[in-house]
């Protein structure tokens, strides 16, 4: 018994206390860590496709997907995977529901025909049309191309021997890799398309200048983040270089969300590092091409989805689910707000600091895995209690990102793909966290399975009064940033990403989270509306938030109700 505690002890383990196989030895005998072999070669080849997805050598076939470290993010990943390697089509409710390669195994969806793959246009069309998540920001860009609400600023503090010039030809070697980088949006008879630049006479627009101190330096980051696009006349990206020493810079690089998303940071920065590695020794940049551009991925788009009379279309058959779903939807959430909604929003807004601690991240991850839900979903509960005990009523619109990227032949390319989902849920009766979380999770599944419909479409869909005080559809918004870890390799150089807060704020509230490595905590940020709430309002809704979360854990089967909202403070003072 001593001898065996000794080697418990030693035995590496996940957040939620159960055997991390990716911290042991690679076994000696088929399967991993104890899961039975694969038998067939279906299984085999699902073992090789799960295994990949995760990052590890190798599983058994009833190794859990989600114990093994997976999210809903790499979850879909796994399903174009499966398509494009075995030629199944799978609904990402499959995952969840049996999260083995042995269940997986014996599931076959013979109703949803194989969607086809994403293929290089030989012949394109005269006029390329906008992705259907590109055609939203346009129109607002339109209205309002004087400002920074959809930039993407990237502020990079740069230590050690730089060369600028190197770096200003590495940025434009990046516009002739992605076309997205080199297109801008023009209109013809009031229909945007893409006009996508030679390479012969597009290039970043670079601004290089040395700044004094701090203070001048913090005053030009600003300026930089904060001026808008015309994307009708510019490239959707420029950079700034600003010296403060000969080994002391910052390089600014600005992306308009039209041409970006947070998975395109990933590999925009190992492109960068290729290529300044290469122009520094007097080369051009010797990369595998891309298999197909942005431009390639709109026209498959449209033809993805069909036309919308079209019985046969995937476009009729989720819209079809959308005009159910959506039927009466609130148009707007009531809020605990500090003032009246203006006639017109500012944008204007702060954010709150969270920081989740590892207790607390795995007993979420240990109530996720027990429920079949994931992490995200049991937020989602939280979120939606919350809601409801101050004063949101019980049909909760909530609005969420989802990646896009359902073909892996997107990974690698700099774009917009990102489409928004509008998660409906029903707090009525009082239930239970743990019934409440039942539901959402059949929310979600259903809503990921019909996520190629555009949000523009679901907006003319429900056609909600319009307004320019508040988003359609949804005000609130949860968003997981599952994305690829970013690094950059700069030769002779060190980097650190500085925060940049450009006081905006899309959305009434925008719940922002990370899962950190290794299980150890839950970070994010909560970005409130200013026309709305004061910040003392917001970090006390921050605060609620975790104290749902904590009940939620402690207790699932406790009713909305009987959630214990206040401190001790907040008690003294109603008594």
């Amino acid at each position: 018994v001593p001898a065996a505690i000794v080697l418990l002890e030693a035995l590496p383990l996940t957040p939620n206390g159960k055997l991390d196989r990716r911290a042991l030895p690679a076994p000696d005998f088929d399967a991993a860590a104890g899961g039975r072999a694969p038998r067939t070669p279906h299984e085999e080849a699902l073992c090789a496709v799960f295994a990949e997805i995760l990052g590890l050598d190798r599983i058994g076939i009833d190794d859990n997907f989600f114990d093994l470290g997976g999210h809903s993010l790499l979850a879909t990943r796994l399903i174009s995977r499966i398509r494009t390697t075995l030629g199944l089509e799978l609904p990402l409710r499959a995952i969840f529901e049996t999260p083995t390669v042995a269940g997986l195994a014996t599931t076959h969806n013979t109703d949803e025909p194989v969607r086809p793959a994403i293929r290089a246009v030989e012949q394109r069309p005269e006029t390329i049309p906008l992705s259907f998540a590109q055609r939203r920001l346009w129109f607002v860009n339109q209205l309002q191309n004087t400002e920074a609400l959809y930039n993407m600023p990237v502020v990079l503090r740069l230590t050690g021997t730089l060369n600028p010039s190197a770096l200003q030809t590495a940025l434009n070697d990046l516009l002739t890799r992605h076309e997205s980088l080199r297109t801008r949006f023009t209109e013809t008879d009031g229909e945007p398309h893409q006009t996508v630049l030679d390479t012969a006479t597009a290039a970043v627009p670079w601004a290089e200048r040395s700044v004094a101190d701090e203070a001048e330096l913090d005053a030009a980051i600003r300026e930089a983040v904060t001026t808008g696009f015309d994307l009708s006349r510019e490239l959707p990206i420029r950079a700034s270089l600003f010296t403060l020493t000969e080994h002391d810079h910052v390089l600014v690089l600005v992306l308009h969300h039209i041409t970006g998303d947070g998975w395109s940071m990933a590999p925009l920065a190992q492109d960068l590092g290729t290529a300044y590695t290469a122009r520094l020794a007097g080369n051009a940049p010797d990369w595998q091409p891309l298999p197909i551009q942005y431009a390639d991925y709109a026209l498959w788009q449209h033809n993805l989805l069909g036309e919308e009379d079209n019985p046969a279309s995937l476009a009729h058959r989720q819209l079809a689910h959308w005009r159910h779903t959506l039927a009466d939807l609130p148009e707007e959430l009531t809020l605990p707000t500090d003032r009246p909604r203006p006639t017109t929003a500012t944008h204007h807004g702060g954010h709150i600091t969270l920081h989740w601690d590892a207790q607390l991240h795995h007993d979420l991850l240990t109530l996720a895995h027990d429920n079949q839900a994931s992490l995200f979903m049991v937020v989602h509960t939280a979120l939606a209690a919350l809601l409801t005990t101050h004063g949101a009523g019980d049909d909760i619109p909530i609005g969420t990102p989802i990646a896009g990227r359902t073909d892996e032949q997107l990974d690698n390319l700099v774009g917009f793909f990102t489409n928004t989902l509008v998660l409906r849920t029903d707090t009525s009766g009082d239930p239970t966290l743990r019934q409440l979380l039942t539901r959402i999770r059949t929310t979600d599944l259903t809503a990921y399975t019909h996520q190629d419909t555009p949000f523009e479409r679901l907006v003319e869909l429900v056609n909600p009064t319009r307004s320019m005080a508040r988003h359609p559809l949804f005000q609130v918004m949860l968003a997981f940033q599952n994305t690829p870890h970013v690094t950059l390799d700069l030769p002779d150089l060190t980097f650190q990403l500085q925060p940049v807060d450009l006081d905006i704020a899309k959305f009434d509230l925008l719940w922002s989270l990370r899962e950190r490595p290794d299980g150890q905590g839950i970070t994010g940020l909560l970005e409130f509306n200013g026309d709305l709430f004061d910040r003392e309002t917001a970090e006390t809704l921050a605060t609620r938030l975790e104290r749902v979360l904590r009940a939620l854990v402690a207790d699932p089967d406790r009713r909305i109700s009987r959630i214990d909202l206040l401190d001790h403070h907040e008690r003294q003072q109603i008594l």
